[in-house]
């Protein structure tokens, strides 16, 4: 049984967690009870009680059939719930409205959860508009604009062997080549994500040190089709200029818990 800060995993309440964690991750695919127990390595009978348990209290939902499993609406409401009470976030959004009408481009706050990325804020652009927000949702920070950003702040030797995951032609699986490009964000001071994380879609991403090392960034995202050179070089200066208040205004953010 693992230990965090010297004390001892409570299994069932890991079990539980590992369970919200497997259903979120599988979207818009329901689960059937004997894919979760086999998944999760438990025995069929308790992982029924664990999810009739979580039904009761709005963690999971089933179908009419009670056949089928997905996330519950009460982790939505939890979710909702971190966004608004981290200070970072709050801090931050009003500096993407600036840049969404500074640029009429997309632009998103991202913060590093291992080796993903998760997005905390996103503002669209109204050229652009997706049929789905990102708010909430993860990509690997190897692909993205806003991964690359905070992994640049970070010794090469925590990076994973790999190969890593190709979510486009585009996206860099070795070691030895996201390597290099992180060394290229260094010496940049920002990251691209030429088409390696969407098609059609070039990132700038740029890291908050108002943490040391950074865990949140900042990015701009702008079809292909409408990146001149022009366009970019204005969106590099604009963001460069955000990122500037927003640390700027970052040591005046407190009054809350210093969340780690």
């Amino acid at each position: 049984m693992s230990e965090t800060g010297g004390v001892r995993e409570v299994k069932s309440a890991a079990r539980t967690v590992e369970l919200l964690e497997l259903l979120a991750a599988r979207a818009d695919r329901p689960a059937r009870l004997q894919e979760l127990a086999d998944e999760l390595g438990v025995p069929r009978s308790s992982m029924y009680a664990l999810l009739q348990t979580l039904i009761g209290r709005g963690w999971v939902r089933t179908d009419v059939t009670g056949s089928l499993y997905g996330i519950g609406i009460h982790a939505l409401l939890t979710g909702t719930g971190y966004l608004d009470s981290d200070p970072r976030v709050r801090l931050v959004r009003p500096f993407l409205d600036e840049a969404s009408d500074a640029l009429g481009e997309t632009i998103h706050l991202g913060r590093l959860d291992g080796l993903s990325v998760a997005y905390l804020a996103t503002r669209e652009s109204h050229e652009y508009l997706r049929t789905i927000s990102r708010v909430g949702r993860r990509l690997p920070a190897h692909a993205g604009a806003l991964g690359k950003a905070l992994l640049a702040g970070r010794p090469d030797g925590e990076l994973p062997d790999g190969p890593y995951e190709a979510l486009t032609p585009n996206s860099r699986t070795s070691r030895e080549a996201l390597l290099a490009d992180l060394a290229e964000v260094r010496a940049r001071g920002y990251s691209v994500d030429r088409e390696e994380s969407v098609l059609g879609i070039v990132g700038f991403g740029f890291a908050l040190r108002y943490d040391v090392p950074a865990q949140d960034a900042i990015s701009c995202s702008v079809p292909v089709a409408r990146l001149t050179p022009e366009h970019e070089e204005r969106i590099v200066a604009v963001m460069r200029e955000i990122r500037a208040e927003i640390e700027a205004a970052a040591p005046g953010s407190g009054g809350g818990a210093d969340w780690r």
